[in-house]
């Protein structure tokens, strides 16, 4: 008896953050809308957490500095990072989504894998099904998403980035090294700018380059990772959709008004940033064993540095000794801070723990 080949749909709002402020200030349509720090008219710290199209016309993009955002496009609309509503709109996105779903696994406030293999019974049947996904999600939360299908969870996270905004691109299972090859392969999932560089400099651009080049060679220069590489380039993927409820980290990070190079001021905001992230962890009732620290320079290098603990603890005198421990390789004379960040994780619950004891 032969197994039924799976459907795997992944669904993208488009542009979230800022969608849901065009959808909450009509007045907003049609105008550049940058969600993320105070430009403060170009002095502003931070970066850009989302922008809508209208202001990627102008070269704006997540994660760039909020300055420069306001340098490329001053006379867009920039507000404030509202995490309270974007949570509430994503949770009531995501219950509209886990009834469509064999299996269902959310992907951070906006994105979510579902398993659809046994709702449908072929390709035809499952592209009607996304269409009724997108239709209602327009209807209930006035808001688009982009949709992609594929034999599993890779082909379909890169498909539904293919027809941005508000489109539905379907891979069957017999078109997936077509579709994949004449793409960068920077598109690959876990392929970022360090790995980009590396497969570059052996002359490997696209991921039909990486599917036609020697796997043995790939291992030796990557590693485990290599023979990973190979088979995501052949869109091979077997891992399940799958419900994630448990929390993977908790973490807070602030951008200085000015880069400094004052330890006193970096270990007094690393305290305060401690400080909040214990409030959450002890809310949620939660031990940690992971601590890691974040430093971004003036230049914007960046860097992370994390400690496990053998034990679980949830104290917040333990957590902020660490993190003034782990930051102390990066407070060098002359080099100034611009961000600075706390993040823990590798939790038990304190339920569990008691039973541990």
């Amino acid at each position: 008896m032969s197994v039924k080949k799976r459907i795997i749909i992944h669904v993208d709002m488009d542009h979230f953050f800022t969608a849901v402020e065009e959808r909450e200030h009509p007045e907003f349509k049609d105008k550049p809308v940058i969600v993320g720090a105070d430009p403060k008219e170009g002095k502003g710290r931070g970066v850009v957490s989302t922008c809508n199209y209208e202001a990627r016309k102008f070269g704006v993009r997540s994660g760039m500095p909020i300055s420069r955002a306001w340098k490329l496009c001053p006379e867009a609309i920039y507000r404030p990072v509202n995490y309270a509503l974007y949570k509430k709109v994503s949770s009531e996105i995501m219950d509209i989504l886990r009834k469509y779903a064999e299996k269902f696994e959310q992907w951070g406030i906006d994105e979510a894998f579902l398993d659809i293999t046994s709702k449908v019974k072929d390709y035809e049947k499952a592209e009607v099904l996304a269409h009724e996904i997108k239709r209602e999600i327009f209807e209930k939360e006035e808001l688009t998403c982009s949709v992609g299908m594929g034999p599993n969870k890779l082909v379909a996270k890169i498909a539904s980035d293919f027809q941005k905004p508000d489109g539905l691109m379907v891979v069957r299972e017999g078109d997936v090294e077509k579709f994949l090859a004449p793409l960068p392969v920077r598109k690959l999932l876990w392929v970022g700018r360090k790995t980009e560089q590396k497969l570059k400099r052996i002359g490997l651009k696209t991921i039909g380059d990486l599917a036609n080049y020697d796997p043995a060679v790939l291992t030796e220069t990557f590693g485990v990772m290599g023979m990973q590489l190979y088979l995501m380039a052949h869109g091979v993927d077997r891992s399940e959709v799958e419900e994630r409820n448990e929390v993977k980290s908790i973490s807070r990070e602030l951008t200085f008004e000015e880069d400094t190079a004052d330890s006193e001021i970096v270990f007094d905001t690393l305290d305060k940033l401690s400080e909040e992230v214990h409030k959450d962890m002890a809310e949620q009732n939660l031990f940690f064993k992971t601590v890691t620290v974040k430093v971004r320079y003036e230049n914007f290098e960046t860097h992370t540095h994390g400690k496990t603990l053998p034990f679980v603890n949830n104290r917040l005198r333990d957590l902020q000794k660490m993190v003034r421990e782990l930051v102390q390789d990066y407070l060098r004379p002359g080099r100034k801070m611009r961000l600075v960040g706390v993040r823990v994780s590798n939790f038990v619950s304190a339920e569990k723990q008691k039973r541990l004891i």
